[in-house]
């Protein structure tokens, strides 16, 4: 089993999270291309709608973009949203979850968060990895499948 790796970063508010902080728990740990794109939007809905239903669990849900703190704080305010939403501007982060790559859309190629969410143990154990997420019934899918590993 694969050892999730710690990291520290600010949320909409500029306040540092450590993965550690969350030792003892579940933890849901999504990365999404932007704020406020049509698929991002309804993926962070999805899992801010079932917060409720992952906190039974003992899980948290956080989701990491590249996207500014600011960025977090007018997104979270627009759309409601109640999950733990994190920045990672420089994609470390996300480069060491293996979640930015190669992506093509129209023909054009760039480099960009590849939509992928990981499923980790409250001793700190990547348990499941999703890759290249499609964001419909995604959040339902990542809480049955911790419901069946409880």
């Amino acid at each position: 089993m694969e050892k999730a790796k710690n990291f520290c970063l600010p949320d909409k508010d500029g306040k540092m999270h450590c993965l550690e902080d969350f030792k003892g728990k579940w933890v849901v740990l999504y990365f999404y291309p932007k704020d406020n794109t049509s698929g991002c939007t309804r993926e962070a809905k999805d899992f801010s709608q079932l917060k409720e239903e992952f906190e039974k669990l003992g899980a948290v849900v956080i989701g990491i973009s590249k996207d500014s703190p600011k960025s977090h704080q007018k997104f979270v305010e627009k759309h409601f949203l109640s999950i733990l939403l994190l920045s990672d501007e420089d994609h470390k982060v996300i480069e060491d979850y293996q979640a930015w790559g190669k992506k093509k859309m129209y023909g054009r190629e760039y480099f960009g968060v590849i939509r992928s969410t990981f499923l980790i143990d409250p001793e700190g154990n990547i348990v499941k990895a999703w890759r290249n997420v499609k964001v419909k019934d995604h959040a339902n899918e990542v809480l049955n499948t911790l419901k069946e590993l409880l």
